[in-house]
């Protein structure tokens, strides 16, 4: 059984194989990913590694699953605004493009098909249930909550590491990222509100 750390050494250890293998994992996926790369950045060793995470298997999952946390927790959905949602999450994108990264290698070294993981219930019903709310209050169109969910992500995804037209950076200019913020906020509030609602803006 993986061990935590106990001593602020131990923890400060801890928190540095999970930086460097972040970001080994992010570029190189599960299968490309090496355990001396991680260890070298990390400056720590194989058994400390191993003692913390079991293998390099349970590694990832420890990874993968904080992420999924951190967009959970950084970008909460307001179903009532989630076209202001899908905007955050762009911003998210940018900010952490190896959350991105890490979902793809998820998809395809792990699950081609279906949710993306097992425990997707935990990430999801909370979304689902607000946007299920909203429906009921007449202030999101009429819909699978899940499915609606589905598309405003994909939706905030269009310049994401996962594009395969264009991948935005953090480095490009501040009103090309605006403009895509406000073509974002419209198409998706379109897409989402109401249809006796949807009027363009006066």
């Amino acid at each position: 059984m993986p061990e935590q750390p106990l001593t602020s050494r131990g923890t400060a250890t801890y928190q540095r194989i999970l930086d460097a293998a972040t970001e080994e994992f992010a570029q190189h996926g599960i299968a490309g990913a090496r355990i001396e790369r991680i260890v070298t950045a990390a400056r720590t060793n194989k058994a400390q590694l191993y003692g913390y995470f079991g293998d390099k298997e349970r590694l990832f999952d420890a990874i993968f699953l904080s992420s999924l946390e951190r967009i959970t927790n950084v970008v909460p959905i307001d179903a009532d605004d989630l076209a202001d949602w899908a905007v955050r999450l762009y911003d998210e994108y940018l900010r952490r493009p190896d959350l991105i990264r890490l979902a793809t290698w998820t998809r395809l070294e792990r699950r081609p098909a279906g949710h993306l993981v097992e425990t997707h219930q935990h990430y999801d019903d909370r979304k689902l249930t607000a946007i299920a709310e909203a429906q009921a209050a007449g202030r999101v169109r009429a819909g699978d909550p899940f499915d609606l969910m589905a598309l405003v992500i994909a939706m905030s995804m269009a310049w994401s590491p996962v594009s395969n037209v264009y991948a935005a950076s953090n480095q490009e200019p501040d009103d090309v990222h605006d403009q895509r913020r406000a073509l974002l906020r419209d198409c998706v509030r379109r897409a989402t509100v109401p249809r006796d609602q949807d009027q363009p803006d006066r």
